[in-house]
């Protein structure tokens, strides 16, 4: 996008032109964006790897049969804060967070996943399994499974009636409810833990996960005028992929 773009965009959501070429200055210095030749905006390198986890939203596979065993990081530090959310672990013990091992690949494309959010390549992951009655009862009770589900409740419910609301919306408001709503979603899809069927039944996330599908093509609708007013095609790139609002976890990253 080019800058103009940006500023125009950011108009919708009463952010200052300053603010915005600001913010572009440090996440450019970053490399969370990158410029090329004609002074138009992408996403940069080390966005890469945030980018590639926020765009498994749309799917619903990416998991496999859970055989009861664990994947467990061992001895992470705050650097590896961002990447252990993202992949849903909880801390079991100190020093010690888990997280299912039903995730295709298994440990090892999980690790290579935490080490492309930023864990340090020393950090041990490996399988745990075999773990005692109490603790294992306390491994499967790290994720609240009920707030959970009803996280997926709301945002189909929320969904629905912002999809009714849309049509009557001038076409700036459409463009910003669709862009701030769809952004919730996503985050909530993106930091899901894909638990097992075991621990959570998956039809409500399927469903949620087909309802944003169908917001997200309406949102497109909404904002198509606008990008192709700045030659920037909504087929060729995904703007509702980057979209997610900062907020806890995701501290000054953009995806």
């Amino acid at each position: 996008m080019p800058v103009r773009a940006l500023v125009a965009a950011g108009a919708l959501f009463d952010l200052d032109e300053n603010n915005i070429r600001v913010a572009l200055a440090r996440l450019l210095a970053n490399g969370l964006v990158a410029r090329d030749e004609r002074g138009r905006y992408r996403p940069g390198t080390r966005a890469e790897a945030v980018g590639r986890q926020v765009s498994r939203w749309r799917g619903v596979e990416g998991m496999r049969t859970w055989d009861g065993s664990w994947v467990a990081v061992v001895g992470a530090d705050r650097r590896a804060e961002r990447a252990l959310r993202f992949l849903a672990f909880r801390e079991l013990s100190p020093g010690v967070h888990v997280r299912p091992d039903n995730l295709a690949g298994g440990v090892s494309a999980v690790r290579e996943q935490l080490v492309a959010l930023g864990l340090p390549r020393e950090v041990v992951v490996a399988s745990l399994r075999d773990l005692d009655e109490p603790t294992e009862a306390r491994a499967r009770s790290l994720w609240d499974t009920d707030t959970l589900r009803a996280s997926y409740r709301d945002a189909r419910a929320r969904i629905g009636r912002s999809e009714r609301r849309l049509t009557r919306l001038t076409p700036e408001a459409a463009m910003a409810e669709s862009f701030l709503l769809g952004g919730e979603v996503i985050r909530l899809l993106a930091l899901d833990p894909r638990l097992p069927d075991a621990l959570v039944p998956p039809e409500e996330r399927v469903a949620l996960v087909e309802t944003m599908r169908r917001y997200d093509r309406l949102g497109r609708s909404c904002w198509a005028g606008f990008m192709r007013e700045f030659e920037v095609l909504p087929e060729a790139r995904a703007p509702v992929d980057v979209r997610i609002a900062e907020g806890p976890g995701l501290e000054g990253h953009i995806a």
